[in-house]
């Protein structure tokens, strides 16, 4: 359910408003927009007549929510969410670059690419210490060296840090060094680590699933929402289908389509949608006409002997001539990279 405050409701209207809806069962999330706040009410209550919150003075209006995904949904935030790190925006005008390689492999490497990052404009450094892989014979990560390196890397040139996180036990250690928490395709309807999430003040990326519907993706977002943890992110990243001449099938209507349901910020990563580096920046340069806030891509100096998705990783040449690219179509658009 969501209650419309009048927009020159008092502090004590509030107040009272938010304490009767507590003491009929229900869960409250605030939203202060521009214009107006917004109650949501959490709580399945059959039959609850929302007359007896119509009535409270400082009410504008009461409805209820049909979308599974209440707190993610635009009825309950009609402005779009703008994650702020730092003297970083995901989510307004400027669109965002989040670029490095899959792994972190050496203090050298990491370096090298932090460089090149820095130098193209972006103000995000990517790179993964734990790897969820296929094969338990892959490389799997530098673990805490990774992070440590990542973190020097980026507060010499800086840059935010985002990485992946793939288990619980390992919340209280990656937020020592990150910026932005990464959750993998893979353990996006993880639930139990959703709710640990939730808890934090570090922004989370929720990662569409391999073969994940958009509401299915907007529903982990809501787990973080629902826990408290306001600054969620959005990535498509592709997801399975028949087609074999692509790694993942780069869903690209989905940003239009979320951005339409829902006030969170969407991400776009075509390193991992299509697998192969001369796919990539074409549908970069597709994703930010579709409207991506922001885009998360792969670079290595040295591809042929990365660990980790080396033929997806474009080389700091590619990258940097990709950026000017970029550059051009957001100002088609009226935003800035």
């Amino acid at each position: 359910m969501v209650v419309i405050l009048e927009n020159k409701a008092t502090e004590e209207q509030i107040k009272n408003v938010k304490q009767h809806l507590e003491d009929f069962g229900f869960q409250i999330h605030e939203s202060a927009g521009v214009q107006r706040t917004i109650l949501g009410a959490i709580g399945v209550k059959p039959g609850f007549d929302i007359r007896k919150v119509k009535i409270l003075e400082g009410v504008a209006d009461v409805y209820r929510v049909t979308s599974p995904f209440k707190l993610a949904s635009r009825n309950f935030k009609e402005e779009k969410t703008i994650v702020k790190i730092k003297d970083v925006e995901i989510g307004g005008d400027h669109i965002g670059v989040m670029a490095g390689p899959c792994s972190v492999e050496s203090e050298e490497q990491i370096f090298k690419l932090a460089a090149i990052v820095k130098e193209s404009g972006s103000k995000i450094l990517r790179g993964g210490a734990f790897k969820p892989r296929s094969s338990p014979y892959s490389f799997q990560g530098l673990g805490e060296d990774g992070l440590k390196m990542m973190r020097k890397a980026a507060d010499e040139y800086g840059l935010l840090v985002i990485t992946e996180v793939m288990q619980i036990d390992q919340i209280e250690l990656i937020a020592k060094y990150t910026d932005i928490f990464q959750l993998g395709a893979r353990n996006m309807q993880n639930f139990s680590l959703l709710k640990e999430l939730s808890k934090s003040d570090i922004p989370v990326m929720v990662k569409r699933g391999l073969s994940a519907t958009i509401e299915e993706w907007l529903m982990s977002g809501e787990y973080i929402l629902a826990g408290g943890n306001k600054n969620v992110i959005l990535c498509e990243r592709g997801i399975r289908t028949f087609e074999p001449y692509t790694r993942n099938t780069f869903d690209l209507s989905a940003i239009p389509v979320v951005h339409n349901r829902s006030h969170l910020p969407v991400v776009a990563d075509p390193s991992h949608a299509t697998g192969l580096r001369d796919q990539v920046p074409p549908m970069a340069r597709a994703a930010v006409a579709a409207g991506a806030d922001a885009l998360m891509i792969e670079i290595h100096h040295d591809p042929e002997n990365a660990l980790s998705d080396g033929p997806q990783a474009l080389l700091p040449e590619t990258f940097l001539n990709l950026m000017s690219e970029l550059k051009e179509i957001a100002r088609a658009i009226r935003k800035t990279i």
